[in-house]
């Protein structure tokens, strides 16, 4: 694995955050309750102010008063304030994929296709706006009509991650304001400064189609913020992603006070390749899977279970691609990996391939940490492909880092059982050109995950459909299809017309 060319300073990653947040309209932030840091470096960058319980509760009594208003604002006009945020993120996109790569350590491409996400979210939402449908039921009574209709649920909490630091809050934010929601934002204390950034675009739309400036808030802080959300019964949805362990504190709580949530928790996520397959394609959709976002995205493929007669095939090819690699600086074109977002991150990575090893599994290729003299606080790794013969306790937990376990298998079925054998259910692929294994796959008894692909990897879903997982990532459902529902309440209505009452099931009554 190759590195890219000397890193950039922090002092001149600190000046080119400056001058995009001064594009944005964002005034640079000062502050001494924590940091504002890029893993480029792995030093810090602004000292930040924290978000007080007061302004806890005053974002909550503000968002709650605002939503008294924007529900009644008619869909079509709330789909211009989220019209409005997509020409403004258009307009800033490059200034905003800078502020990624700088918190999270993005390479170039993939900040730009964050950015990008959220531009496509808005588009989808807009339409929505104008299609948030109900239906007509068929009433069994004579003169009576049954329907659905639909309407705006609340305030919605959204606390989110560090690796989609911007898209995730998109995701959840833009369909929320077309659905007649108001949305207060607690965001990674990791990525701050493109929160700052995504706050102020949605302010200035606001002020220019005049939106209430409080149908969105940014609260910046530590979990303190988050556990007030979760607790607060004026805030209807709280939509948290994060680790599964996250999750289990934030569901019980919110489920006490019968609120709802959509949880968008842990993935351990695993690619089937038959004998059949395009190895060619199999080997592109892999490695992105596998390695981009230095293994950090929840849909981060991490099990490859492959057929043996293909394996030694298959793995010769992965791992000389692997070692073509090049690390280091994510603003430099050729960079393929960045940095982990900290050396937190890296020692439960070093630990992971340890505790495989100890348990029977071989590195291949990868693993080494890379840069370290250039930059003794960040995290560079190589990318780590661990060949396992069992699905030991480390394989079926979910390691955020590049790290790949390759198993073997002889039959379908055995492969769709060692893929379904983990406590995770998000993102799932099989790559082969039979059609009744691609069919076999994405049935009933196939992947058990929320998404199932065919000869692609398990990373790169698009807005359209819906996006989440089954058993431990959490149920909840972002983005497009029919996820809007999430963010509405329903109800059921029944018009008698007739000019007589006439009660259902047949009842007699007076």
């Amino acid at each position: 694995m190759t590195s890219s060319p000397a890193l950039p300073i922090t002092e001149d990653l600190r000046a080119r955050a400056r001058t995009s947040l001064e594009r944005i309209g964002v005034s640079v932030p000062e502050g001494t309750d924590f940091q504002a840091r890029t893993p480029i470096t792995g030093e810090d960058l602004f000292g930040l102010t924290a978000a007080t319980e007061a302004d806890t509760e005053e974002a909550v009594t503000a968002t709650r008063e605002a939503f008294l208003t924007w529900r009644t604002t008619p869909a079509p006009r709330r789909g211009e304030l989220v019209r409005r945020l997509g020409e403004l993120l258009r307009e800033n996109k490059s200034d905003l994929a800078d502020l990624i790569t700088i918190e999270a350590g993005k390479i170039r491409s993939e900040a730009l296709g964050e950015v990008q996400e959220m531009i496509d979210i808005c588009d989808f939402a807009v339409g929505l706006s104008r299609q948030l449908y109900g239906r007509t039921i068929a009433s069994e009574r004579p003169g009576h009509r049954l329907s659905e209709t639909w309407h705006p649920l609340g305030v919605v909490g959204i606390i989110s991650a560090f690796n989609f630091p911007a898209a995730v809050w998109s995701w959840n934010t833009a369909v929320a304001l077309a659905c007649g929601d108001t949305v207060i934002w607690k965001p990674s204390e990791l990525t701050p400064l493109i929160s700052l950034a995504c706050d102020r675009l949605l302010a200035r739309a606001a002020e220019e189609t005049g939106a209430p400036r409080d149908v969105h808030r940014l609260l910046l802080g530590d979990r303190t913020i988050g556990e007030k959300l979760v607790d607060d019964p004026r805030v209807a949805l709280i939509s948290a992603t994060g680790s599964t362990r996250m999750g289990r504190e934030v569901g019980p709580r919110v489920a006490a006070r019968f609120g709802r949530t959509l949880l968008e928790l842990g993935g351990n996520n695993a690619a089937v390749v038959a004998p059949s397959a395009d190895l060619d394609l199999a080997v592109q959709g892999i490695v992105f899977a596998a390695a981009g976002t230095a293994g950090q995205r929840c849909t981060t493929l991490r099990r490859l279970i492959v057929h043996r007669d293909i394996a030694d095939t298959l793995v010769a090819r992965l791992t000389a691609a692997y070692a073509k690699l090049p690390i280091g600086d994510p603003f430099d074109e050729h960079t393929l990996v960045g940095p982990l977002i900290s050396a937190k991150a890296l020692d439960a990575m070093q630990d992971a391939v340890t505790r495989a090893q100890a348990q029977g599994g071989k590195i291949l290729v990868g693993g080494d940490r890379r840069l370290a003299d250039a930059a003794p606080r960040a995290a560079y790794v190589e990318p780590v492909i661990v060949r396992v013969e069992d699905q030991t306790d480390v394989v079926r937990e979910e390691t955020f880092a590049p790290i790949l376990y390759v198993l073997t298998y002889d039959t379908l079925e055995e492969a769709i059982a060692l893929h379904n054998d983990v406590p995770q259910g998000l993102s799932s692929s099989i790559f082969t050109r039979d059609q009744q294994e691609a069919e076999l796959f994405l049935s009933a008894e196939g992947s058990d995950c929320g998404i199932a692909n065919v000869n692609i990897g398990t990373s790169g879903a698009e807005i359209g459909g819906a996006f989440g997982g089954e058993k431990e990532t959490g149920g909840g459902r972002e983005s497009g299809s029919d996820a809007w529902r999430a963010y509405m309440r329903s109800a059921t209505n029944t018009i008698n017309y007739s000019g007589r009452l006439a009660l259902a099931q047949n009842v007699s009554f007076l």
